[in-house]
């Protein structure tokens, strides 16, 4: 069975976000836990923890498809020591929200090296970020994100991510979601049906198709390769239905968060329900 739902806004408390979920017909959700554009947030309440919950089992969604998001000022391969433990710092507190909201994952982007280190030492970095987080925090997947390779960002290649796999002690505790915008943009076709089927089994042979834990379904504005990151309306960009179809009718991607970042949100219930006619 698939589980689809949005990125929903947490706006007057995380506990709005799977009530926002289950209006829109949703069986999954993604959020964040803070807000995203600052440094630091006050801590959550008990009021809000304990709302969250309750509502999170009004809209009849489990953690297992729920999939949080950090801060997109997170950097945790960033060169400048001082900025580093900053990044680290504002990811150790994400972590430690999704555990008081009983959550068992959190998404983020790998990081970036701005031109100021190797690629081989960011990701070293990477690694030793998360290596720290997860011996800080309890029963939290770090999910790490494939990006589309804009500017000096790492993750857009499989190797990236399995380099830093590679490197993490706790290997239960570290997961992957692939966003299908950023893997076209960053050059694996899964537009045709030769180019999906050899981005899985590339997917499955660099990494491990067990890490695979969440999927950004989302279109694409921008081309095949370009290095890009633009999200389009699932049918409405360069990917097209038939990889949708595909997609749906997968059962590799049964039984996992499936969270749509697509740009438009008055149709995400629409979204859902066209992604759910695809799936016979």
């Amino acid at each position: 069975m698939k589980y689809i739902g949005p990125h929903v806004s947490a706006t007057g408390g995380v506990e709005n976000a799977p009530l926002n979920a289950m209006a829109v017909g949703a069986t999954a959700f993604a959020l964040f836990t803070k807000n995203q554009r600052q440094w630091v947030s006050p801590p959550l309440s008990a009021k809000s923890i304990d709302a969250f919950k309750a509502n999170c089992g009004k809209a009849g969604i489990t953690p297992d498809f729920i999939l949080p998001h950090d801060s997109y000022l997170i950097n945790l391969g960033q060169p400048e020591e001082e900025a580093l433990q900053k990044s680290r710092n504002a990811f150790f507190d994400e972590m430690k929200r999704c555990e008081q909201l009983g959550l068992n994952m959190l998404n983020f982007h790998p990081g970036s090296h701005l031109n100021k280190i190797s690629l081989e030492d960011c990701l070293r970095r990477i690694a030793e970020s998360i290596n720290m987080a997860l011996d800080q925090t309890h029963n939290v997947t770090a999910v790490i994100e494939n990006t589309a390779g804009q500017g000096s960002n790492v993750g857009f290649s499989f190797q990236h991510i399995a380099f830093i796999i590679d490197k993490i002690e706790d290997k239960d505790r570290v997961g992957v979601c692939i966003d299908t915008c950023h893997t076209y943009s960053a050059g694996y076709d899964l537009k045709t049906e030769e180019g999906y089927q050899q981005t899985w089994k590339e997917f499955d042979e660099t990494i491990g198709a067990h890490y695979l834990r969440a999927v950004h379904l989302n279109d694409t504005k921008k081309p095949f390769a370009s290095r890009v990151d633009r999200h389009d309306s699932i049918g409405k960009g360069l990917l097209g239905m038939d990889f949708f179809q595909r997609f749906m009718r997968d059962p590799r991607f049964d039984d996992m968060p499936l969270i749509l970042e697509t740009p438009d949100e008055t149709l995400w219930a629409e979204e859902i329900k066209l992604l759910h006619s695809l799936e016979n």
